[in-house]
């Protein structure tokens, strides 16, 4: 496995690749990785000649008070489950690589109206942040593939949106959520909880099962769902912020007619801020 810091060995790689005219997967991560970054990884390999994984905490996406200085660093570690899992390239690079005028002077890349709602709602500033660091990955990898994790529904919605906005010739594909025995999406937040709240943290996906079964029965009942939905979450010690339902395609409101539909919630637990959905395909209503 190749390994690289700095802009320019990156584009020098990737400038021989496209000499050879290969194509490229791209996963781009946040690093401490688990089972679900991995099982990108795979599949990235398999659609792509080459493949290239980028470890990078960015600090843009992390709003006032949020874990930003103490997102767990384990490049290490994760470079040895790359390897293992036979990675051609690490992008692992440091703030002045993709920062180079600084954080606070750097340009912005912003995705209207997705960025704005559901957790755009309570983290300002955090699509914005994600954007322009795919943005410039985007830029620099050159991908002809890039992959995400259904998770976070409303960041992958935002970079098919960025992409499509701004002509970028890069097919964004969404993946499964992989989650553990219990029924946990998996997170390298999910590491901030403590014994006891792992044990209560699989409720939050027990909540969109029931939500969705609730809908099958009910299709016009949705301000029910969503109202239970708090209630229940709640009761079982979550602080939640929000537990919606939204049409699939824009996570904008839905209508008489709209059945493709996505269940969304996010909610604390002790110090874990944890986000989860459910998708309601076309024919269960």
């Amino acid at each position: 496995m190749n390994t690289v810091h700095d802009l320019q060995n990156l584009r020098w790689v990737i400038a021989e690749w496209k000499h050879q005219g290969v194509s490229i997967a791209f996963v781009p991560t946040m690093g401490n990785l688990h089972a679900g970054h991995l099982s990108l990884l795979k599949e990235a390999k398999r659609l792509a000649d080459r493949t290239v994984v980028s470890i990078f905490v960015n600090p843009i996406q992390f709003g006032k008070g949020e874990d930003y200085e103490g997102y767990p660093s384990t490049l290490e570690a994760d470079s040895r489950k790359l390897q293992a899992g036979g990675l051609g390239l690490l992008f692992a690079p440091d703030l002045k690589q993709l920062y180079p005028a600084g954080v606070d002077a750097d340009t912005r890349v912003t995705v209207p109206q997705l960025s704005n709602i559901l957790c755009g709602k309570f983290r300002p500033e955090h699509f914005s942040g994600v954007a322009t660091v795919v943005c410039k990955l985007f830029t620099n990898v050159q991908p002809d593939i890039a992959l995400f994790g259904e998770k976070d529904y409303q960041q992958l919605l935002v970079i098919k949106r960025m992409t499509t906005d701004l002509c970028m010739p890069v097919e964004i594909i969404g993946m499964p959520i992989l989650r553990e025995a219990d029924g946990l999406a998996m997170s390298s937040r999910n590491s901030y909880l403590k014994a006891q709240e792992r044990q209560i943290a699989p409720f939050i996906y027990q909540t969109l099962l029931h939500a969705a079964e609730q809908l099958q029965q009910d299709p016009a009942g949705i301000a029910a769902v969503e109202s239970q939905g708090m209630r229940a979450l709640e009761e079982k010690g979550f602080r939640p912020e929000y537990f919606s339902v939204r049409r699939s395609e824009d996570l904008q409101v839905p209508g008489p007619g709209d059945t493709r539909l996505s269940i969304l919630a996010a909610a604390w637990l002790g110090s874990a801020r944890l986000i989860d959905n459910i998708q309601v395909q076309p024919g269960m209503l």
